[in-house]
C-alpha cells in the first residue's frame, strides 16, 4: 500500500465516523459515552493523517 493509498484511506475513515457521530447524535437515546468514543477514534484518526501528511 503506498502511502498516497494509505493517507486515502485514512480519511475515508475519518469521514465515515464523522458521519457516524451525526448519525448517533440526532438520536436522543443514544449513550454519551460512546458518542464519545466515536469522536476519540476521529481525532485519532486526523491525527494519524496529520502526521503521515507531514513531509
Amino acid at each position: 500500500m503506498t502511502m498516497s493509498s494509505h493517507l486515502q484511506e485514512l480519511r475515508r475513515k475519518h469521514q465515515s465516523l464523522s458521519e457516524r457521530v451525526e448519525r448517533e447524535q440526532r438520536h436522543p437515546g443514544t449513550d454519551a459515552l460512546q458518542i464519545a468514543d466515536l469522536k476519540k477514534k476521529k481525532l485519532r484518526l486526523k491525527e494519524e493523517i496529520e502526521r503521515l501528511g507531514q513531509p
